[in-house]
């Protein structure tokens, strides 16, 4: 998992390189990252890898809803900035599993309920897995 000081390093050497978008793409996360961290301290916690892999998946999840947004409006150089802002994220998500890998996981398990599987998922596969995905591959089970 990614770490706040290889994100702060990339931050600078973005700069450096006079690009901005992955600047201001780092910078978000950067902050976003301090602010978790001033809750987390203030609650007496430790920020740790799930609490990253949490930040990187909001700001994802902003970027998509953004990139949508442009790309209903036609305004096309906006929508291939925020593409690009989403593939920077995505490398420093770990790999999902595919459709094929969640459909043998659930052949395994004991109760095909969709709240046991959605359950299992959650604790065995937290940040591992697209839940949207693993709610419609357990839906057609």
């Amino acid at each position: 998992m990614v770490k706040i000081e290889e994100l702060k390093k990339e931050k600078l050497e973005a700069l450096k390189a006079k690009n901005t978008n992955k600047s201001n793409l780092l910078s978000v996360v950067i902050s976003s990252y301090q602010l978790a961290e001033i809750e987390k301290k203030a609650k007496g916690e430790e920020m740790n890898d799930e609490n990253m892999l949490s930040i990187l998946n909001k700001v994802l999840k902003g970027l998509v809803d953004e990139k949508e947004m442009y790309a209903s409006n036609l305004k096309e150089k906006e929508a291939r900035e925020v593409e690009e802002q989403i593939n920077i994220i995505k490398s420093y998500l770990p790999k999902l599993l595919s459709e094929e890998e969640i459909k043998d996981i659930i052949k395994k398990l004991d109760k095909k309920d969709l709240k046991s599987i959605m359950q299992h998922f959650k604790t065995e596969y937290a940040g591992k897995v697209d839940f949207s995905l693993v709610a419609k591959v357990a839906k057609e089970q």
